[in-house]
């Protein structure tokens, strides 16, 4: 993965951002760690408005891992607007959730998701 591109990391449970981190660390990624807590926030992250206004949009993240569960908007919904915007329908998103319910992983695909991890 390109060490210069951010990792979206799209997670409300701070227990699990604390093991993405060590497992990106012990699989030598380097590549920067943007934590974002729930929808609304992930979504201004990737479209430069509320706390994220003047980010430099050009540059997205290498890869976002999406929680399904999250406040505000969920991950089915931010998967939906991600693909629905042309600057943002190609970049690489996998679900990464508790989840073990067959409908979310139905609907994830059906909406554009690229891979589905249970944690």
């Amino acid at each position: 993965m390109d060490g210069n591109r951010t990792i979206l990391l799209v997670e409300d449970n701070q227990d699990d951002v604390e093991l993405t981190r060590r497992a990106l660390r012990k699989n030598n990624i380097a590549n920067e760690l943007v934590v974002a807590s729930d929808g609304i926030e992930a979504l201004d992250y990737l479209h430069g408005t509320g706390a994220y206004t003047g980010r430099d949009v050009r540059r997205q993240p290498a890869l976002i891992l999406l929680d399904l569960k999250l406040p505000r908007i969920d991950g089915h919904e931010v998967l939906r607007k991600i693909r629905a915007a042309e600057h943002l329908k190609y970049l690489p998103v996998v679900i990464l959730t508790s989840s073990r319910e067959a409908e979310d992983l139905i609907s994830a695909y059906q909406n554009g998701a690229t891979s589905y991890i249970r944690k």
